[in-house]
């Protein structure tokens, strides 16, 4: 996977891959725990402007992330949903959890 997550003051973007799936979930997971926790983030923001697929596996990546940052009184975002994702964020009511920004800020 060729993640380029950057940081913005407290804030970690985590641009989404074109899939997101069982085979990058687990690292991605990680990936995203390790840095936040070394970043001393407070606010996540995934960017998903190349993705075209996502099943259960990347509602569990958010949803596990959005957990953890409840935990830390941190925040969870999401940024540029194609119409594919915004459907699955409908349907799995990730929108009632997880809010939708208009842009990457």
């Amino acid at each position: 996977m060729e993640a380029a997550y950057r940081k913005k003051a407290d804030c970690m973007i985590v641009p989404m891959p074109r899939e997101v799936d069982h085979h990058v979930a687990g690292n991605m997971s990680r990936e995203i725990d390790l840095l936040a926790e070394s970043w001393h983030v407070h606010r996540i923001v995934f960017d998903f402007a190349g993705t075209d697929f996502m099943d259960s596996s990347g509602i569990g990546i958010l949803i596990g992330r959005k957990k953890t940052m409840d935990m830390h009184a941190g925040k969870v975002t999401a940024v540029n949903l194609g119409e594919r994702v915004y459907k699955i964020f409908e349907k799995s009511g990730l929108f009632q959890i997880i809010s939708l920004e208009e842009e990457e800020k």
